[in-house]
């Protein structure tokens, strides 16, 4: 199984879940596709996080809702 892409450290930015590696928030992800922004638009936002990142959590939260749902 891949590792997360997700971070939760409290020495960076205080806990909240980051993209492993950056100081991105997960939910900043989040807010810019709920606004009808593009993984592009995002990624252009915020160089320092990959499409492959974006892919692979997304691709996760889809298995977890997955497990949620069954």
């Amino acid at each position: 199984m891949k590792d997360s892409v997700v971070s939760i450290s409290k020495e960076v930015m205080g806990g909240t879940p980051v993209f492993a590696g950056t100081r991105v928030p997960i939910q900043t992800l989040i807010d810019f596709l709920t606004a009808g922004d593009t993984i592009d638009d995002f990624i252009d936002g915020f160089p320092t996080v990959s499409r492959e990142q974006v892919v692979e959590y997304l691709e996760q939260a889809e298995t977890q809702m997955e497990k949620v749902a069954a």
